[in-house]
């Protein structure tokens, strides 16, 4: 029950500014160093940001019995703004920044990731970059390079977000960091020089479980993001091609998605 968990709020130190997370955790849970369930760390999408998670957190940890921790990363909602372009590194440079950061003052041994979008392409890195402690990966909706169809689809967003009311909504999350958020989304993604990134180079280098779900639906991916995802991992891959779902398929189809995720963590300690 979602009333049994705890929450607590933390702020991290990273790259000379603070980013805000969140920890949920099943009440009664013994302190540190007696949490020993792997954690599950959650990885937020392009607009994303804490709140966006909205109850999946909660739902995840009364559904596991593990804790689940979220941040919003430099620039994104309630973390410090971000001065200057969102670099073309950027993916793979989470693993080193916000999420090294995380690790090192949460004090994180062993973690599973969860990364929904863009932050499952960060999540494919952390799990390349910190192999040791990765138990358990999984993706969500992420695109592993630039595909016309990703394109075509934050074209169609471009246009729906000249509508100022689509701009308050965003603004409602990230604040006046809102208009940085949108460009480093939509900037980034159409620029030429990010059209030949890809997820390529790094996936053979993540040994740990691995679990792709993605809606065959999905407006900014076809199906080829995770079949690629899966046949270029390192390790054990399963593959979950969700019919009629869209991008975002922890709110579509939550129930189908948790039962997914707890399924693939049966094994994981």
């Amino acid at each position: 029950m979602l009333h049994d968990i705890d929450t607590r709020d933390h702020w991290i130190e990273a790259c000379g500014a603070r980013l805000y997370a969140r920890e949920w955790s099943p009440r009664g849970l013994p302190p540190p160093p007696g949490r020993d369930r792997t954690p599950i760390v959650l990885l937020h999408d392009s607009l994303g940001s804490v709140e966006l998670w909205r109850d999946f957190p909660a739902v995840l940890c009364a559904g596991t019995g593990r804790r689940v921790l979220a941040y919003d990363r430099l620039g994104f909602g309630r973390s410090d703004a971000c001065s200057g372009k969102l670099p073309l590194d950027f993916i793979a440079a989470e693993a080193e920044t916000g999420f090294a950061a995380l690790l090192r003052q949460l004090e994180i041994g062993r973690f599973i990731l969860f990364g929904h979008s863009v932050g499952g392409g960060m999540a494919v890195n952390c799990a390349a970059r910190h192999a040791d402690d990765c138990a358990a990966l999984i993706t969500e909706s992420a695109q592993a390079f630039v595909e016309d169809r990703t394109v075509a689809g934050i074209e169609e967003a471009r246009e729906l977000f000249k509508d100022p009311a689509q701009r308050e909504r965003l603004a409602k999350y990230h604040g006046d960091k809102a208009e940085w958020v949108l460009d480093a989304w939509i900037g980034t993604w159409l620029s030429p020089a990010f059209a030949s990134w890809s997820l390529r180079p790094v996936l053979p280098r993540v040994e740990c479980p691995l679990l792709a779900i993605h809606g065959a639906e999905d407006e900014y991916g076809s199906p080829c993001h995770p079949e690629l995802i899966g046949e270029l991992a390192g390790g054990p891959a399963r593959v979950e091609i969700m019919p009629g779902i869209r991008h975002v398929p922890h709110r579509e189809c939550p129930e189908q998605v948790f039962k997914l995720v707890s399924r693939f963590l049966d094994g994981v300690a």
